[in-house]
């Protein structure tokens, strides 16, 4: 069993596929072997130790998905180096704290774009001594050190009677050896560099394998930023593990075309994606007419009936499997094939999905697991499985027990704590909060409030710091009622509200397009989305449709008041972070005044 992250690494070099890695170069898919994959990995590594860079030193990766992402990630496994990845969405005032923080001493920047942040920070960053550009020419920038990716590589390939050593100094790497440092979200205020180790994420890995069937030679399109460790973890260390070739997706705005090009059989990715997936095929049925909508319905009630049977692993009686071919035929072969054609599991994570959107997917034949997890614990603690799936739930945890303890339990007020070979050494220079997320037991406590069903399943409530009290003392936990609204065909996005205010609202993006094809077919004047977000009819429409997802839920919790909002919220806004969750306190200050003419002042 693999225990280091260079031990899964010259593990998987025992295969010798032709396509570990590709990514779109030109209109054209570019693929790497395990060989090529091989020779860089260690030329970058012999390159950086000729330049001085030792182990337990740090070495940022600023970079969209791409191979150098992950070239660089494993040459600094490899060397005992420690990689700090850094989302290229990010701010220059966030990008700075993050390599100021962890003491950088070498960034690998993708394109000339992330270079000229290097740059222009790079007075306020004293540790930094070298910028890498992975893609072009290298610029001469006075008085900095600034090299291309190809020179880098070039000095890798003059030591090449090297390369056996340094597969020696892999050997050196041990489990508990610092591997990176992923800086959280920050919902709340500056993120914390989470230090996981290597046998974190190894551990993390193993388990995930010994509970999701993945196949060699199967390809997995990785859209998800290798930033998250969701991604790096699932789509990153233990795809090539598992002999998955890997394809980097060039932006979720392609990931239409992206899914036919490459036909993948595996897609991790954000509720969000999944969502928008959902949404595109009601749009395009609500623009069929009549008879593509009643087709449309009545073929997802038989999928919903199949669905419970998968969600068991139970065979189809006679009747379902009749009905299955006729469905396939008129619906869910479509979309499918709009998928690629060859989606057959995909893995749901980074926040809680709605269970109508899990629903879909399982009926049209596509296995879709929510898993649960954090930066801090490598990520994943509980995932459902084949045979066990309860819409809802996130399912088991991957573990029963650690060293004597329960892997999972829960505290008095319903928090989950986790103690376990994933979770994290602690937060880089801040022992305090260190010793406030993980207690004396070593527990790890998540943040997060939850239950667990008499078969073991976990499932998600909320937030514990993001659980609103009105004034009448009711505690209301935002997330359902936000996953609920995103599955409406009418609602985009949204952001519960109304801590300590007498009752609950919402700010509301609405999905446009299903929004203005209404108001069209009414004859409502409009010409653009702001003066459609404005129309008292649209908003009657919107509320007329979360008062039906308020049906669901307890009184004190429904949501009486809405603000439509006329675009999307984007981690470019600073409104979500990177990884799409909402920056709470960042929304509640963008939409102060909107808010506060919800609720009648105080006299």
């Amino acid at each position: 069993m693999v225990k280091t992250i260079p031990q899964l690494f010259y593990k998987a070099l025992e295969r010798d596929c032709p396509v570990v890695l590709s990514h779109r170069v030109e209109g054209a898919w570019k693929a790497l072997s395990h060989r090529e994959l091989q020779a860089r990995v260690e030329r970058l590594a012999l390159a950086l130790r000729a330049r001085g860079i030792r182990p337990g030193d740090r070495v940022g990766i600023l970079s969209e998905n791409r191979p150098e992402w992950a070239v660089a990630d494993y040459a600094c496994a490899v060397s005992g180096i420690v990689s700090v990845p850094v989302y290229p969405t990010l701010n220059l005032a966030q990008t700075a704290h993050i390599l100021r923080h962890s003491d950088t001493r070498w960034l690998f920047c993708s394109t000339p774009d992330q270079l000229a942040k290097a740059v222009e920070l790079w007075p306020e960053l004293p540790g930094l001594e070298a910028a890498v550009l992975m893609a072009g020419e290298a610029p001469a920038v006075p008085g900095r050190t600034v090299l291309g990716w190809g020179d880098l590589l070039a000095e890798g390939l003059a030591l090449e009677a090297q390369r056996p050593d340094v597969r020696a100094r892999a050997r050196e790497v041990l489990p508990g050896d610092l591997l990176t440092l992923i800086y959280t979200s920050g919902t709340t205020g500056d993120p914390k560099g989470t230090m996981l180790s290597h046998g974190n994420v190894a551990a993390n890995v193993v388990q995930g394998m010994t509970v999701l069937e993945f196949k060699e030679g199967q390809n997995c399109l990785s859209i998800l930023p290798l930033s998250h460790i969701f991604e790096r973890m699932g789509g990153h260390f233990t795809m090539l593990h598992a002999g998955v070739s890997i394809h980097y997706g060039e932006s979720l705005q392609t990931l239409a075309r992206d899914l036919l090009e490459v036909k993948p059989e595996i897609l991790l990715a954000v509720p969000r994606v999944f969502e928008k997936l959902y949404g595109r095929v009601r749009e395009q049925v609500a623009a069929g007419g009549f008879a593509r909508q009643w087709t449309f319905h009545r073929v997802m009630a038989l999928g919903r009936r199949m669905a419970a049977h998968r969600y068991r692993d139970r065979p189809l009686p006679p009747a379902l499997r009749l009905g299955r071919v006729l469905a396939d035929r008129l619906v869910f072969g479509k979309i499918r094939s709009r998928l690629g054609g060859k989606l057959v599991l995909a893995i749901c994570g980074g926040a809680s999905i709605h269970p109508r959107i899990l629903e879909f997917f399982w009926a049209a034949g596509i296995t879709l697991h929510e898993g649960y997890g954090l930066t801090e614990t490598s990520p994943l603690l509980a995932i459902s499985r084949r045979g066990e799936m309860v819409p809802g739930s996130v399912g088991r945890p991957i573990l029963d027990q650690w060293e004597g303890l329960p892997f999972l339990k829960l505290a008095e007020d319903g928090e989950i704590l986790c103690h376990g070979p994933n979770v994290m050494l602690g937060y880089w220079k801040d022992p305090e909060a260190t010793r406030e997320a993980i207690d004396a037991e070593g527990y790890f406590h998540t943040g997060d409030i939850g239950e667990v069903d008499a078969a073991g399943r976990v499932r998600i409530t909320d937030r514990k710091k993001e659980i609103l009290c009105t004034s009448g003392g009711k505690k209301v936990a935002p997330q359902p009622l936000e996953a609920a609204l995103r599955a409406d065909k009418y609602i985009e996005q949204a952001v519960v509200v109304g801590e300590g205010r007498n009752f609950i609202s919402a700010l509301v993006v609405p999905d446009f397009a299903s929004l203005r094809r209404w108001a069209a077919h009414r004859n409502l004047p409009f010409a653009t989305d702001t003066e459609l977000a404005a129309l008292p009819e649209a908003q009657a429409k919107i509320m007329t449709r979360v008062e039906r997802i308020n049906a669901g839920f307890s009184n004190f919790e429904r949501i009486r008041k809405v603000v439509l909002l006329d675009r999307e919220l984007t981690p470019e806004s600073g409104l979500l972070t990177p990884s799409l969750k909402v920056r709470r306190r960042a929304v509640d200050a963008a939409f102060a005044a909107r808010i506060d003419a919800l609720y009648d002042p105080i006299p």
